[in-house]
């Protein structure tokens, strides 16, 4: 089973939504090379769900 990673994007690469928001960068969630979330506003919002799939996957 591959590993899911936290992707960091930055400046024109964050969704027009969150710029007009006043983000500067958005973090996902990606599995083997595709992402698996949505843009989440914060590193630790993306550190919990990342955490909470992980444990789903040993609870199946």
């Amino acid at each position: 089973m591959s590993q899911v990673q936290i992707m960091s994007v930055i400046g024109s690469a964050v969704p027009a939504q969150l710029r007009e928001l006043g983000l500067l960068a958005c973090w996902y969630l990606m599995q083997d090379g595709e992402p698996i979330s949505g843009p989440l506003t914060s590193l630790p919002a993306a550190q919990a769900l990342s955490q909470r799939i992980g444990q789903s996957r040993f609870c199946a």
